[in-house]
């Protein structure tokens, strides 16, 4: 591989990168926050690969080249010739790997993480840390996320949640007991170190959905709680009254 080639490669990483950035396809990727560092990384990669090209395409451009009379230089037959010519020199092969995450991004829209990842790692509240969350906001039901809920049910057993019904979104996924459980993937920084919130149903629960099926439910706080199979976490359960099947949000992570 030239360095044409790993510049045009790396035109069209940029570009990937750039184009996710762009689009609602970076979230399934990284947090929200982290989208103007994307798209910046992704220009930069651009004119990087811009600015290569046009250092490696410089001298095979026509210019007017003036040549004195008597400047020629003349090489005899039995002499060698300089020392370089006639060689050609190769970067290693390895350099076309980077297709592949150019091919991924540009082809490949890779689901969220759903259910399977849920099953197989542990819950991500734990019950020893410190609460001092505010009274919830006023309305009927209050729509919080399920990392607060979550949260309000462990550290402070409900207290500032009380008799009020909640509206939460998640994904539908088969617990250990064969009964549903409402799960949410938790970002600290991308994809790759996502951590679920898991929360038991109890009341009306969601029958006969299959794994990862989106749901909004309405309910209030129960002082039920499980325990997480996967790292022995406890789990709060919420009192399901209603729930209803809606669309995979645009941001799938919390």
């Amino acid at each position: 591989m030239n360095r044409q080639a790993q510049a045009v490669i790396l035109l069209l990483f940029g570009g990937a990168v750039v184009r996710a950035g762009v689009t609602d396809l970076h979230l399934r990727y990284v947090k929200a926050g982290l989208q103007p560092f994307l798209v910046a990384a992704g220009l930069a990669l651009v004119a990087a690969a811009v600015m290569t090209l046009w250092y490696e395409l410089r001298p095979l451009l026509p210019r007017r080249v003036s040549t004195p009379a008597r400047s020629a230089t003349v090489v005899s037959a039995d002499e060698p010739a300089p020392a370089g010519h006639g060689h050609t020199h190769h970067e290693p092969r390895v350099g076309w790997l980077l297709l592949l995450p150019v091919l991924g991004l540009l082809l490949v829209a890779p689901p969220p993480l759903g259910s399977y990842s849920v099953s197989r790692a542990g819950t991500t509240i734990s019950a020893d840390g410190l609460s001092d969350y505010p009274t919830l906001p006023p309305g009927d039901p209050v729509r919080i996320t399920v990392l607060d809920y979550a949260s309000r049910a462990l550290f402070e057993a409900g207290e500032s949640i009380g008799d009020r019904r909640v509206q939460l979104t998640g994904f539908v996924v088969t617990g250990p007991d064969g009964q549903p459980i409402l799960a949410r993937m938790v970002l600290s920084c991308c994809a790759a170190d996502g951590r679920p919130v898991k929360l038991g149903l109890t009341g009306q629960v969601p029958a006969g959905l299959p794994d990862d099926t989106w749901v909004e439910v309405v309910g209030r706080y129960t002082d039920r709680i499980g325990r997480d199979p996967v790292n022995d976490a406890e789990i709060p359960f919420v009192d399901v009254e209603t729930w209803r099947e809606v669309p995979a949000p645009k941001q799938p992570y919390e």
